[in-house]
């Protein structure tokens, strides 16, 4: 929010420099986040004098050009070519000196230097006004006062305006502080701390009378809780025009365009007070009559960004008595605003309610300066105030007659809030004491009655505009940040209590894991819940979804219920930009509905895609494959100490290939390749591998496990290998069973070194490398024992899966 010095000075008559006035705001919470200078002409006119030109002769050596003497208050005239037709001896003329900095309309700034042009010297230049900044015209050079002294300069002829601007970065709860009016108001109370007492000057409205009652428009509302306050007046014989320069400067300095005189008044309004205003052209009011309400859904409307709109049958509408002028409190009709031809409107002033404005706004996608007021909640007791202020700056500087009475419709009056503040809640959330009489003063400045007060505490009565001060502590909020946080004394010793957890807890075993993934070049990503219902319709039904009763956008409307959507958009976010070698992972929670109740399932996801490794002059780069993946989800289960995790063949949507992890029963999650139909929905052209783990299960295998210890084995290892030829529909994981059923007792480890598929193999048949590892943690095994046992297993493999050795 930008906040104009000078115009902020308007209400608080204060000489401080601009820095010293933004350090006691942020003080105040309302943080200055940069101090910016404003000139109403670019430059401030530095550099350019008033010169009286001597001679004008024809240039030697062009046609177009003439070459000038022009005296510029300094010992000697300058001589300066010109190219003006209008150029002649005698004018006063403003001249841009040696060094002056000029801008042109783009904000390109360049600079004056000595030069020569057609072969004649030039000191100078003698300006235009568009070339000046003060207007548009470039038909000749301007042509002074002949009153004025020469060598004036230019900044004081033209009273060029110089501000300086506050953009305050104000949180969405001080919906008071949105107006020159609101910051002036926090000042005042801050400078009251430091015994500074200034008096809040308003604009006066008490000259505010009705010329004539030639224009009545009645209105009507049809829902007073939508619109629990309206005004309105009519203003007639009004002329419409550019505004005068210290209304432009005004808008200018906070970064607004002029328009016209009347609009300007209500932007200019609206930022002074924080009362949205609006004028409708009264010649297109048909029927004489305002209506408050709404429309049928999907009743079409033109907005003034010439936009077809179809109307919700909540929005809240101003009506005539035949067709819809205005989106209420957000955004005006194409066909009902101020024009030139305008000579008659209808000046509304309103309070509506700020939840039916803010859902309004969003589902049209507007943000405009009254909704974003509007939506947090303004002063109600401003409506009438704000709408005679705006009338009477229009009859100013737009002429005209009030031509009716002040509508003023307020059937039930906002009834201002009651608090009861005790001492002791605020010495133990400020935690020191404040002295009584200085939070009286504090309260009293910031306009809070205390009703009563006794032993205990303060009566208070929160005044309507400070809509977040609701309960006890906002008022201890309130004491403490104009009290300052910076005259809170601190402690040299600092006390905190030390938590004791769980090993188990979730968040140290979610470090655990993530500090193995990170060590091992995987990147941690944290994605939005939200997403677009059309891509995950993919995976689950409409059905499944859980909606977003008030969705920010299409893309963001409902709760995800797998974590591969948002996944699969980061990475084509980032292949997008040319980052192809991608290791991510995430902890985050999926959303679901059921009959009876709505479920939250916390997950943990890898995704994988392109290279394994960067090629270096020690090694190639490896393509990722299934197996790297299935390595990593390995080795997470394996750190957490989960084992015996049963493995089966998984089919899903979101996998081409895949494979299901369980154990006791309990499924743990699946990996696998990624589908295509998936990846063409984020427009992904390579291989990506995916692995979503459920953590909440994992989390209570965790808790299950034991931790257990022995000794390292005094006697060696022995290592066998098979060669099996066997059916290609047979998995590893059945020679695997089969291996442990046959010999629980000294079998240590079963692992799978090599496949082979293809030639000198008969049709339907494939080759596992097998190797066994036996250990006797007793005695040394001796080759009779070991012989026993490999037997043991080929016979168990011929039997039940018709093996045979290669």
């Amino acid at each position: 929010m930008k906040i104009s010095y000078n115009w902020l000075k308007q209400f608080l008559q204060i000489d401080w420099d601009a820095d010293r006035t933004g350090e006691l705001l942020t003080d105040l919470g309302l943080e200055v986040e940069g101090i910016s200078k404003f000139e109403s002409v670019q430059g401030g006119l530095e550099g350019v004098v008033v010169g009286h030109v001597l001679t004008c002769d024809k240039h030697p050596n062009a046609d177009r050009l003439k070459l000038t003497t022009v005296d510029i208050g300094q010992s000697t005239p300058v001589q300066i070519v010109c190219g003006a037709p209008n150029v002649e001896a005698g004018q006063k003329v403003p001249v841009a000196t040696i060094g002056t900095t000029l801008y042109s309309k783009e904000g390109e700034a360049w600079q004056i230097k000595k030069g020569k042009i057609r072969g004649e010297e030039s000191h100078g230049m003698i300006c235009a006004e568009d070339e000046l900044g003060l207007g548009e015209s470039h038909d000749g050079i301007m042509v002074l006062s002949e009153v004025l002294e020469v060598g004036t300069p230019c900044a004081k002829v033209f009273e060029i305006e110089k501000d300086q601007v506050f953009e305050i970065g104000l949180t969405p709860n001080r919906a008071d502080a949105m107006s020159h009016f609101g910051v002036a108001r926090d000042l005042k109370a801050g400078l009251e701390q430091q015994e500074i007492q200034k008096g809040l000057l308003t604009p006066s409205t008490s000259n505010f009378l009705i010329d004539n009652r030639s224009l009545k428009i009645d209105v009507e509302v049809e829902d007073s809780q939508l619109a629990p306050r309206y005004c309105g007046v009519t203003i007639s014989n009004i002329i419409v025009q550019e505004s005068p320069d210290w209304l432009k400067n005004r808008l200018k300095a906070i970064g607004l365009s002029p328009i016209n005189n009347v609009v300007d008044v209500t932007n200019y309004v609206l930022h002074e007070l924080g009362q949205p205003l609006h004028a409708f052209d009264a010649n297109k009011i048909k029927g004489g009559k305002i209506e408050v309400k709404t429309l049928p859904a999907g009743t079409k409307f033109v907005t003034l960004d010439e936009v077809e709109r179809e109307l919700h049958e909540d929005d809240l509408m101003i009506c005539d008595s035949e067709k819809p002028m205005c989106i209420a409190g957000v955004f005006g009709g194409i066909h009902s605003g101020v024009t030139e031809d305008t000579t008659s409107i209808f000046l509304e002033s309103a309070y509506f309610d700020s939840v039916s404005i803010r859902k309004t706004a969003k589902r049209h996608g507007l943000n405009t300066d009254a909704s974003f007021r509007f939506e947090r909640g303004i002063d109600i007791n401003m409506t009438e105030y704000a709408l005679k202020r705006a009338a009477l700056l229009i009859k100013e500087i737009a002429g005209g007659d009030i031509s009716s009475e002040v509508v003023d419709l307020y059937p039930k009056k906002a009834q201002e809030r009651q608090v009861f503040l005790t001492f002791d809640k605020i010495n133990s959330l400020i935690g020191q004491e404040i002295p009584r009489d200085t939070i009286k003063s504090i309260l009293s400045s910031l306009e809070i009655k205390v009703n009563n007060v006794t032993e205990s505490g303060l009566g208070l009565t929160i005044p309507n505009y400070r809509v977040d001060v609701e309960r006890e502590v906002d008022v201890i909020e309130e004491i403490l940040r104009v009290y300052g946080y910076n005259n809170i004394d601190h402690k040299e010793k600092l006390t905190a209590s030390i938590a004791k957890s769980s090993k188990f807890e979730n968040y140290r075993v979610q470090d655990v894991v993530a500090n193995m993934l990170a060590s091992q070049g995987f990147y941690e990503t944290m994605t939005n819940s939200l997403v677009a219902a059309g891509k995950q319709d993919l995976l689950s039904g409409e059905d499944a979804n859980v909606t977003m009763l008030n969705p920010l956008s299409a893309d963001l409307s409902v709760l995800r219920t797998s974590m591969l959507f948002s996944g699969l958009q980061t990475v084509g976010y980032n292949l997008n930009r040319q980052k192809t070698d991608l290791k991510l992972f995430e902890f985050g929670k999926t959303y679901h509905k059921s009959k009876n109740e709505n479920l939250e399932k916390q997950h943990l996801c890898v995704f994988i895609t392109g290279n394994r490794n960067q090629s270096s002059w020690t090694q190639d780069s490896k393509k990722t494959d299934f197996f790297y993946l299935k390595g990593s989800v390995e080795n997470v289960l394996s750190r957490l100490g989960i084992e015996g995790v049963l493995t089966k063949p998984h089919q899903d949507a979101s996998f081409a290939e895949g494979l299901g992890l369980s154990k006791n029963g309990k499924h743990i999650g699946a990996y696998g390749l990624v589908s295509k139909t998936m990846l063409k929905e984020f427009d992904i052209k390579q291989d990506v591998f995916y692995a979503d783990l459920d953590w909440d299960v994992i989390m209570e295998l965790v808790r299950d496990q034991k931790i257990s210890f022995k000794d390292i084995p005094k006697y060696p290892e022995v290592t066998r290998d098979f060669a099996l030829l066997l059916d290609e529909s047979i998995t590893f994981q059945q020679v695997y069973d089969i291996a442990w059923k046959t010999e629980k007792k000294l079998l240590k480890k079963v692992s799978l070194f090599d496949v082979y598929l293809g030639k000198k193999l008969p049709d339907g048949k494939k080759s596992y490398a097998v190797s066994f590892t036996l250990l006797d943690e007793n005695k040394t095994l001796t080759d009779k024992q070991i012989d026993k046992i490999m037997s043991k297993f080929l016979a168990g493999y011929q039997k039940e899966l018709g093996a045979e050795l290669r």
